[in-house]
């Protein structure tokens, strides 16, 4: 049974109770973006590549030889390690001997899709964490008799159920990933580029 616990929503979600909205499918000229279910996998953790500043954001999940990222924003990364890290303050301390050391990702050969929303719920029962991930489309690509004013379209999701442990890796990569941006003017906060930056205060 679906415990939901305060569901997280990053982006274009709005169902009621943390669910997604559910609407009807919609090919994007011969393709449909495929939806994917990660019922144990061996690891789920973000990922960046690219220079400080233009960095691509990711979710990454390897299970059962298969290896699938899902762009995303660095502020979504930001946002949900944050709610991770409260759900986890309310659950019983992880056993010394559960923790997962946290490991990089691999560099992504291509990405699924990208991901418009986020939702978080706790399965009490199995003691897991869910994290649903939800394509946001590219209207750019959807024909105009494809979109109903009513319905709008059923776009893709990704569900990742970790353990406790699991997350608390998850959160570990995800906050260094986030701290090692840009770093900031001493003077207004702003991020720096490699080349500095015109910084309003000495204006």
């Amino acid at each position: 049974m679906l415990n939901l616990r305060n569901p997280l929503f990053i982006g274009r979600t709005s169902g009621p109770h943390g669910e997604l909205d559910r609407r009807r499918s919609v090919e994007v000229g011969t393709l449909v973006s495929e939806s994917w279910e990660f019922v144990d996998p061996d690891a789920v953790v973000p990922g960046a590549f690219g220079e400080p500043g233009r960095r691509t954001f990711f979710i990454q999940a390897s299970d059962a030889g298969r290896t699938v990222s899902f762009k995303l924003e660095k502020q979504q990364v930001a946002a949900l390690c944050e709610y991770l890290d409260g759900i986890l303050t309310d659950l019983p301390a992880i056993h010394p001997g559960q923790f997962v050391a946290p490991i990089s990702a691999s560099p992504p050969l291509d990405m699924q899709w990208t991901v418009g929303g986020l939702a978080v719920a706790y399965e009490e029962d199995d003691d897991r964490l869910v994290i649903v991930a939800e394509e946001v489309p590219d209207l750019d690509e959807i024909a105009d008799d494809a979109f109903d004013e009513d319905f709008g379209f059923e776009s893709a999701t990704a569900r990742f159920r970790l353990t406790r442990a699991q997350v608390a890796a998850f959160i570990a990569v995800g906050n260094d990933l986030v701290r090692a941006g840009r770093p900031a003017c001493r003077l207004c906060g702003r991020p720096m580029d490699p080349g500095g930056h015109p910084c309003p205060r000495l204006n």
